[in-house]
């Protein structure tokens, strides 16, 4: 793994949806944690690259067609108690095969981007960071996987009102193979 200065970004918000309590947090130590849509993006898999905004993180991705076809990828704003929480500038950089991967952030590491190059022969690198408020860690909770999804046909968006982030991703063959993502849910302790 390597650690990466992340690119300055501009940042764009849309609509703010609020979350509850991550499963089996005490009641006592909860924060009101929402995510806020954000950038999206739509660029060529093959050759792509692709970082969310400065303090987004990615919740989810759509391709269409094979290699030569787009990706598009969803990012957010996270919040805690209404303030934006900051994403780490240094990223962690993890390079896998394509065709048959799966990667997985560090512990409460988010993905905050992807580059891809070549065919499912080819190589895609994952970047990821970690995340804070005021100083203090913000964690990822309840990891779970989406699996069964078409490569070159799919949608996949962590679910907002869950809180849920993008902290992994597997695939296995071609275009026509099966993706799955991992998502998991964004956890404050105050």
């Amino acid at each position: 793994m390597r650690m990466k200065w992340r690119p300055a970004a501009v940042t764009t918000a849309a609509l703010t949806i609020l979350g509850g309590l991550a499963p089996g947090a005490p009641a006592a130590s909860a924060a009101s944690i929402s995510l806020s849509e954000g950038y999206s993006a739509r660029i060529q898999e093959s050759g792509g690259v692709f970082y969310c905004p400065e303090n987004q993180v990615l919740t989810g991705r759509a391709h269409h067609g094979d290699e030569n076809g787009y990706t598009t990828y969803y990012c957010a704003t996270i919040y805690v108690n209404g303030e934006p929480v900051e994403v780490s500038r240094y990223l962690f950089e993890v390079k896998v095969k394509e065709n048959a991967s799966r990667y997985e952030t560090p512990e409460d590491n988010v993905v905050v981007g992807r580059r891809h190059d070549g065919d499912e022969n080819g190589y895609t690198w994952y970047y990821s960071a970690t995340l804070a408020w005021r100083g203090r860690p913000v964690h990822l909770v309840d990891r779970s996987w989406v699996d069964g999804l078409k490569e070159s046909d799919h949608i996949s968006k962590g679910v907002p009102g869950a809180r849920q982030v993008m902290t992994g991703r597997r695939h296995s063959g071609d275009e026509n193979g099966r993706t799955g993502y991992q998502y998991a849910t964004v956890y404050f302790s105050g």
